[in-house]
């Protein structure tokens, strides 16, 4: 144990974090404890990662409590049961315990095992019996599981909620001994089963001794037809299973029920998950319980939205090796032209529809309508600056800040405002210039966004009563740059000159797509 100057130094400092923040989390009580090592911390995590099953077994709410450096007590979390009308209706998380209760709570940390209170308590308006399991963990007592039962619920009670309960008190009464949370669990399904979806009582031979209607209509499911009590779980789940079908290597542990690990079984066009959780006394595994969960829908969706997806992604695709077979096509006539002047045009419009094509092959790439910009316009104007600039020329591009993810909404404008950006300086800038560097600065917050290109060339030259650079030719890249942030961002476009000489264009603007996600 650490000395206590140093505990009461840190509860000093755990009371001030509380009036900072107002209520400290789980995480921060865990931090307020200079006795507890990583891995007490991480065993208490695990602890409340998964005590949900027993609040729901038990028809009870769960409170862990911890020891305070003075001598009392706090609530550092708390579960509420899903089966049943939960006895917390408010937050109680870094509440202090009333001192009538010290004394119990003392001689409940003191416990071997399960330590049951001897009086009975009022929680509201309902009558509560109180059964604290102490955690012991590394050779000490971290705190106490709490199991606050209302008395109401045990006046009639039939034979699902006897086994439910029955089930939850086993997995409750293994806490003292180390051996819930299990150690050594796999969790890999993403829809894991839960006790309101359906679960099975197995004996230590993986016969099943109940099945509760949930679970009996899950297995209907699948095909089965025959009555499941006294069957062996295992028989009965791969009896379902024809020739073709799929074995995942964890199903027979599952339906044996000797590890903690879940599963599904897939037949007659259904799926279910399954989960089991052995259950220990102090001589062994004397049995499991069994999760299940019908997963039918849910496996439908996702195949829809993968199906959905990649019918996205491919479109994209597609659209992408249109606009390059576009792109080639004005290569190819600016190629045979004859007119400079057209020439150059052809050239500029064959640039901004590889812009539009490099966009869509970001998109192509991901399963959302969204990309991650700073990969795609790193991409796009190193392509600009090598069209843009002439044999000899060197122009480095500095970044300064990240765009993030956006959805193609707003990246493709912004894409060719950018590409229009570089390009300009580059041609306008950097004309007659060996070398030059261009840096780019981005300021996001939201659906907020600032981005700043600057250039060392030789800068502005303005047209009288204008805001804007006098270009060569049409000036269609301006008209492009200002169109875009205007019209389609509700934004400003600034021209002014570096003090050091050069040109900094400055773009305020607002994302539309941002700004519709967070409405």
């Amino acid at each position: 144990m650490a000395p206590w100057n140093v505990i009461e130094r840190h509860v000093v400092a755990y009371r001030t974090m509380r009036m900072m923040v107002g209520m400290a989390d789980f995480t921060h009580i865990l931090a307020s404890r200079p006795d507890f090592d990583d891995s007490d911390r991480e065993w208490l995590h695990h602890l409340v990662a998964d005590w949900q099953v027993i609040a729901d077994l038990s028809f009870a709410d769960l409170l862990l409590i911890l020891q305070t450096g003075d001598g009392g007590y706090v609530v550092a979390e708390q579960c509420r049961p899903s089966t049943v009308m939960t006895l917390r209706t408010e937050d109680v998380v870094d509440n202090a315990v009333n001192d009538d209760m010290v004394a119990e709570l003392d001689a409940a940390m003191l416990s071997d095992d399960i330590f049951r209170s001897t009086v009975l308590r009022s929680v509201g308006k309902s009558t509560v019996c109180n059964v604290y399991a102490p955690i012991h963990h590394n050779g000490k007592t971290l705190g106490l599981v709490v199991r606050e039962t209302n008395m109401s619920t045990r006046e009639s009670t039939g034979r699902y909620e006897n086994e439910s309960i029955k089930a939850g008190k086993q997995l409750f009464e293994m806490i003292p001994r180390g051996e819930f949370p299990y150690k050594d669990s796999v969790m890999n399904q993403r829809h894991i089963a839960r006790v309101a979806d359906g679960f099975i009582v197995l004996s230590v031979d993986g016969v099943v001794q109940y099945a509760s209607p949930n679970a009996i209509s899950c297995f209907r499911r699948l095909g089965s037809l025959v009555t499941m009590q006294g069957q062996y779980l295992s028989e009965v789940g791969t009896g379902l299973l024809h020739t073709n079908d799929s074995f995942p290597e964890s199903l027979p542990l599952v339906l044996s029920g000797k590890a903690a690990i879940d599963s599904e079984l897939e037949a007659n066009r259904s799926v279910v998950s399954m989960r089991s959780l052995p259950l220990f006394d102090e001589r062994g595994r004397t049995g499991a319980i069994v999760l299940c969960r019908d997963v039918t829908e849910l496996r439908r969706r996702e195949q829809e939205l993968q199906t959905k997806d990649a019918t996205i992604s491919e479109i994209h695709h597609r659209v992408k090796n249109n606009l390059q077979a576009v792109s080639a096509l004005l290569r190819l006539q600016a190629r045979k032209t004859t007119s400079l002047e057209v020439k150059k045009g052809l050239e500029e419009a064959q640039r901004r529809v590889q812009t539009i094509a490099m966009v869509h092959e970001g998109l192509s790439q991901t399963a959302d309508e969204i990309v991650d910009f700073d990969k795609v316009i790193s991409n796009l104007l190193k392509m600009s600056v090598d069209l843009a600039t002439m044999r000899d020329q060197h122009i480095h591009i500095n970044y300064i800040g990240k765009f993030g993810m956006m959805p193609a909404q707003d990246a493709t404008p912004l894409s060719l405002v950018l590409t229009e950006l570089i390009t300009n300086a580059v041609e306008h800038g950097f004309e007659g210039r060996k070398d030059g560097n261009i840096t780019i600065s981005v300021g996001r917050g939201g659906n907020n966004l600032n981005v700043v290109v600057e250039d060392d060339g030789s800068g502005l030259v303005m047209e009288e009563g204008r805001t804007m650079p006098r270009s060569a030719g049409s000036g269609l890249g301006t008209q492009i740059i200002n169109t875009f942030v205007t019209n389609d961002f509700g934004g400003t476009v600034r021209w002014e000159a570096r003090r050091e000489g050069g040109t900094r264009v400055i773009l305020d603007m607002k994302l539309r797509a941002a700004a519709s996600e967070s409405e």
